[in-house]
């Protein structure tokens, strides 16, 4: 069939669909690759990939694709499911004879939900969805492709799972998608070199974190890997159709999960001479950072959360504060750059964790920083224990602007407290001199850098007073303890 992939417009500036982790707009204007789209899409001929957030598309652009296409695939978010609910109404107003299918975590912990949500939803893959949609798009029959819930004479039907993909080798390589349908100056993170482009080697995470998304729906607790060989190719191929691009970002949840791979894979990038920066645990050995860092590594992205302990044992998170100090330590002595994420309000949390992390954060020095805030999505843990506590208050995962809200509130610690705590962390962290003097300092050295740089932190400010003004009918809020 021909088959259209779409990540949909939602929200302005909203990268919630196909590979981002953070559904919602940011800080500073960020997006991902369409990863999970566009691996069935590399399964499925002459099919089109389009992104349209990055590529600035709304509705009114979209909408005549419908014409061409008797298959859809839209990847949906929590988030942003209304809005991609109006677009494949859209779609299918336009084209009533065009086939239209949900992939994404929110319909495999929701199907019959999502269903119910539209007569334009025809069909919704459950879980990895990748040789699902292969299978549609040949035109099997629904009943007879596994992993999909579907409409049939007013009934929802669910055929069985489909067992966890073991050869991730035998997914196609997903540069060549990115070659045919991607303007890859779009996608530009803060803390990546300009162009860079990511993909994945493997899916799932040993980590049983109660807040995580993906593992917990869709790439499950066990590190399913591509062979190195595979990965080394990938990376070769995307070096000649990308001769431009300065950096190679590798989004397995946790790459460093087996030590060994990771370092075969380095030699292999190593020899290559390619620069290239992965998603990380706080506790990889020094000897492995080593290693890592002498074939290309050039940053890492670590979920550190909390610098409270109590709290990093309530959401599971399995690493010790201790060992995430000394690991920061190897990896800038050897010198490794770090974007450091943390999450506020998890379960746990109280004004003085929350101090304990601004200071956490502080005495780390990671180069950057992500501040969260923690989000309840169905199919987790995390979301199981708001509903059994009552923790959740009705309020959405983002506002009507795509800005994250608080949607927990605990009887100690109000959402107010939570939302505002991330301003006061950016501002506590980035406001410091040492701080302002490593990145003046970063902007003299390249001129690249300062234009980003400047841009950046404009609209970083923006994005603060927006925030800001968005919240200010909360309420009051109690101060964070003083700073001492």
């Amino acid at each position: 069939m021909r088959t259209l992939f779409l990540h949909p417009p939602s929200y302005e500036g909203f990268d919630g669909g196909a590979g981002s982790r953070y559904q919602a707009r940011r800080e500073v204007r960020s997006f991902w690759y369409p990863t999970w789209l566009a691996q069935p899409a590399a399964l499925v001929p002459d099919s089109r990939l389009v992104d349209a957030p990055p590529d600035g598309l709304t509705l009114e652009d979209v909408r005549p694709l419908a014409r061409d296409y008797e298959l859809a695939v839209l990847h949906t978010s929590t988030p942003s499911f209304p809005y991609d609910v109006r677009v494949a109404e859209a779609l299918k107003a336009e084209n009533p004879r065009l086939r239209i299918g949900f992939v994404g975590a929110h319909v495999a912990v929701r199907p019959e939900e999502s269903l119910a949500a539209s007569p334009a939803i025809d069909f919704v893959a459950r879980n990895e969805f990748d040789f699902t949609i292969e299978e549609v798009a040949r035109g099997h029959p629904l009943g007879r492709v596994l992993g999909v819930s579907y409409r049939d004479d007013g009934v929802i039907r669910h055929t069985p799972d489909r067992p966890t993909l073991e050869d991730m080798d035998a997914l196609p390589f997903v540069v060549d998608v990115y070659k045919r349908d991607l303007t890859i100056e779009n996608y530009v993170i803060g803390y990546l070199l300009h162009p860079y482009v990511s993909l994945y080697t493997g899916r799932g995470c040993r980590s049983k974190c109660t807040f995580c998304l993906w593992p917990q729906t869709v790439g499950g607790h066990r590190y399913r890997t591509r062979s190195v060989g595979h990965v080394v190719r990938e990376i070769a191929l995307a070096r000649r159709y990308f001769p431009h691009v300065r950096e190679f970002f590798f989004d397995d949840d946790t790459f460093t999960d087996d030590l060994p791979r990771a370092e075969a894979i380095a030699r292999g990038l190593g020899r290559l001479g390619v620069t290239w920066s992965c998603n990380a645990k706080a506790n990889v050995p020094p000897e492995t950072l080593e290693v890592l860092k002498d074939n290309g590594l050039r940053l890492l992205l670590v979920g550190y959360e909390s610098g409270n302990q109590g709290v990093l044992n309530s959401v599971k998170k399995g690493v010790r504060l201790d060992v995430a100090r000394r690991f920061t330590r190897d990896a800038r002595a050897l010198g490794i750059r770090i974007h450091g994420t943390f999450v506020l309000g998890l379960p746990g949390e109280t004004c003085e964790t929350i101090e304990e992390t601004i200071r956490f954060a502080c005495e780390l020095e990671p180069d950057t920083i992500q501040v969260s805030i923690a989000a309840p999505y169905p199919g987790t843990v995390m979301y199981r224990q708001a509903l059994e506590h009552g923790w959740l208050d009705g309020r959405e995962l983002v506002d009507g602007r795509g800005v994250q809200r608080s949607a927990l509130s605990y009887p100690h610690l109000p959402h107010t407290e939570i939302f505002a705590s991330v301003e006061t962390f950016y501002r506590r962290f980035y406001f410091r001199p040492r701080k302002i003097f490593a990145i003046v300092g970063e902007m003299a050295r390249d001129r690249q850098v300062l234009a980003r740089r400047l841009r950046d932190g404009a609209e970083f400010l923006r994005f603060l007073a927006a925030r800001r003004a968005g919240e200010n009918r909360s309420g009051p809020r109690r101060p964070l303890p003083s700073h001492h």
